[in-house]
């Protein structure tokens, strides 16, 4: 069984620390996921000189991880969305994925681009009575708008559930579209893989881009990453909160053309892809169920007690859930020139593919009807304040719990924090009997991390940082180590 993604199965990461030629450029872009890369994409027959850098390997983020599908259901947004913004918002966002839907199949089609594409149709399932209503209002949405849809009772499926509607809808192989359109970019637009960017920095007309091979200065920058690495402007921590669950891909002879999710406890998302079921399910608030290990072992579970196959691959992902329902892309203050794309909720490929169009739009100074809608500093609301107060309760519920509780009873012999002179350390002993210590806060936020036991990594329960053994970041939003320095 492979603990890793099955969309990383073939390829490789990148080792090559790079010269950047021109480090002076009109537009940055920092980040080459689905969001980042769709901007450059988006930007690649502009007059505007661009680069695109990232800290890793392309596509080897968040992307990477996803259930990879293209779908505009995408599990009852639409009424969550009329309660906070109204139903002109609504259908604007519906607007946005069938747009994005649309730009991805034209991509391929225009580009030859060998991804996998398939045309399915995509169910939401009511998987118990109480969610019925859910799904029905969801339903009447589009019918209002017209949407082509039909409903359904059954599945050939060992899942059980009351009632589903679906729509036409599309699957695909992530990274291969990815180095498509890479592929296409690079004929106009550099990428450049292991620059780490560690911070931005506002000049009178322009931003200077600190990365670890020296500076970087451009008019326009877009931060596409997965978790914006700085808090102020946008102050994204406090209008979000991270999301995990669990993926298992399993070789199948049942191959079916639909994918589906249901709305209800517990939550199954299915998909195929060639002749492998993806199964996800198991999400939860990064907040709780700090246990990896068990979570791993639940999933698990849930996955043969229905369909008793092999498990090939396992992975886990975490998305960014804004508490209104909305991504925030866009400037992060008018006039700024310093842009983000993140809260995709757990549907990326859309709202990544959409925010390229809409980042290259307002950087070219064209119109873009989505400006507003996604805008990063929107009006608050009583339902808003609502979420907001869950999710700050969330964080101060883990930073007590971590000060309370410093080596949880899921903690081996191998692993403990300790304080020394006032200061939380944490300890990994590897099989050679050797300590690795590392300071036990999170330089982002300041929240104390918990050991995963299953990657051998130290991980911030608040907002997905992540550290190896040796303090060394694997994962934003900290763009700073853990290191004790000897």
């Amino acid at each position: 069984m492979n603990q890793t993604s099955l969309w990383l199965d073939g390829y490789s990461i990148s080792k090559e620390k790079p010269t950047i030629q021109n480090k002076k450029v009109d537009v940055c872009i920092i980040g080459g996921g689905i969001a980042g890369i769709s901007t450059a994409f988006a930007l690649k027959d502009s007059e505007l000189n661009v680069i695109l850098i990232d800290k890793g390997t392309i596509g080897f983020g968040a992307t990477a991880y996803t259930t990879a599908k293209i779908s505009y259901l995408q599990e009852l947004p639409y009424q969550k969305i009329v309660t906070m913004h109204g139903i002109e918002a609504a259908k604007l966002y519906y607007n946005s994925q069938k747009q994005a839907f649309n730009q991805i199949k034209y991509n391929i089609d225009t580009y030859h681009i060998d991804c996998d594409y398939q045309t399915v149709k995509d169910y939401i399932l009511a998987n118990d009575v109480s969610s019925v209503a859910k799904v029905k209002k969801e339903e009447a949405l589009l019918k209002k708008w017209n949407v082509p849809y039909q409903t359904i009772t059954t599945l050939p499926l060992p899942i059980s559930f009351q009632y589903g509607i679906g729509v036409s809808s599309a699957v695909f192989h992530p990274l291969k579209y990815l180095y498509g359109l890479k592929k296409q970019i690079e004929l106009k637009i550099p990428i450049y893989e292991n620059v780490f960017a560690k911070k931005i920095n506002k000049n009178k007309n322009s931003y200077t881009i600190e990365t670890d091979i020296g500076k970087l200065e451009a008019t326009y920058v877009v931060v596409a990453t997965h978790y914006p690495f700085f808090i102020i402007p946008s102050y994204i921590p406090f209008k979000t909160h991270v999301e995990k669950s669990y993926v298992i891909a399993s070789k199948t002879k049942d191959i079916h053309d639909f994918s589906c999710i249901t709305t209800g406890t517990p939550m199954h998302s299915i998909r195929y892809h060639n002749d492998y079921l993806i199964y996800g399910s198991y999400a939860h608030a990064l907040t709780n169920h700090l246990d990896d290990e068990k979570n791993l072992k639940k999933i698990k579970e849930r996955f043969q007690n229905h369909f008793q196959k092999e498990i090939d691959y396992i992975w886990f992902n975490q998305d960014l859930i804004p508490n209104d329902g909305l991504p925030f892309i866009g400037e992060t203050e008018k006039g700024s020139h310093l842009f983000i794309a993140t809260g995709f909720h757990t549907w990326g490929m859309t709202n990544g593919t959409i925010a390229g169009t809409i980042i290259a739009d307002l950087i070219q100074h064209s119109y873009s009807p989505y400006e507003d809608l996604f805008m990063i500093k929107r009006n608050w609301n009583l339902s808003r304040v609502g979420h907001f107060i869950v999710d700050a309760c969330r964080y101060a519920k883990i930073y007590l719990q971590t000060i309370l509780i410093q080596n949880p009873k899921f903690y081996r012999d191998h692993v403990c924090v300790i304080n020394e002179n006032g200061t939380r350390i944490g300890i990994y002993i590897d099989d050679k009997g050797i300590q690795h210590k590392v300071y036990n806060q999170c330089p982002h936020m300041k929240c104390n991390l918990i050991f995963n036991e299953k990657e051998k990594t130290w991980d911030c329960p608040c907002h997905s940082s992540r550290f190896d053994i040796d303090g060394n970041v694997i994962r934003g939003p900290s763009m700073q180590s853990i290191k004790i320095s000897k």
